[in-house]
């Protein structure tokens, strides 16, 4: 027979317990309703110490150039084809607790561009879970994404451009090349409308959309008409790839 001591030991033990796991639950409960709601502020994504961070930003300047001397090309925004053959921005991983977010992305951009851009919080735009790869949560998924605008004079972009391929550390290693993205769209529907169709890494594609509507880059029925046609290109590209499988000697 036990005790009434330990008795009443036992009962404070269970109570204790259960309310661990009520705690537990909220807290999870908590978690799952940010990652449905996925925005939040600069400040509260700070307050998540048990999550990774990762900061990135879209770099742009106005032109006056012009593709073939007639098209006017008016803004260039610039993006990066990955080591993973994915398009995305310029930007990385960054440690909170030993950096500020805006100190991190300078360092990772004078390793992926070659040079030191300074940026600021206001540059800051949007702070937001990335969505869990496998549809769930879990630990691997808790990562929180920081994207920043930074508007720049086109000499200095020109400048980022030439560093990037000459004396960037990560050059031909995590970034194959610095590209533009084209705001204009051709006769035979080339331009921005087969740029969206490639793929992007997680939410890149939304990123630069939502930028070109924020900042009036692109009219929203021209980046409607583009998304027709990137999701032709899609239907287009499915089919020659079914096409090419073919050559490989691999039946449908």
């Amino acid at each position: 027979m036990t005790s009434p001591k330990y008795r009443g030991f036992s009962r404070l033990v269970s109570c204790l317990q259960s309310r661990l796991l009520t705690l537990h639950r909220k807290k999870g409960e908590q978690i799952t309703k940010g990652m449905a709601s996925s925005q939040m502020s600069r400040d509260e994504a700070l307050e998540c110490t048990c999550c990774r961070h990762a900061c990135h930003v879209l770099l742009y300047s106005e032109t006056a150039s012009q593709l073939f001397g007639r098209i006017p090309i008016r803004y260039i925004v610039l993006m990066q084809m990955r080591f993973d053959g994915l398009l995305g921005f310029p930007g990385g991983f960054v440690n909170p607790l030993e950096e500020t977010l805006e100190e991190g992305l300078t360092r990772e951009l004078l390793e992926e561009l070659g040079v030191a851009v300074p940026v600021s919080k206001e540059d800051h735009v949007e702070s937001c879970f990335s969505p869990p790869r496998s549809g769930t949560y879990s630990s691997s998924s808790r990562l929180i994404l920081h994207f920043y605008v930074k508007k720049m004079e086109e000499e200095q972009i020109r400048e980022i451009e030439k560093a990037a391929a000459s004396t960037a550390a990560d050059h031909g290693l995590e970034v194959l090349g610095m590209v533009r993205v084209p705001l204009y769209t051709t006769k035979s529907g080339g331009g921005l409308s087969c740029f969206l169709s490639h793929s992007f890494i997680g939410v890149a594609r939304s990123q630069l959309m939502n930028s070109l509507l924020r900042l009036h880059l692109v009219s929203p029925g021209d980046l409607q008409e583009a998304l027709r046609g990137s999701q032709r290109t899609h239907a287009e590209s499915a089919q020659n790839l079914q096409a090419a499988l073919k050559l490989t000697g691999e039946q449908p």
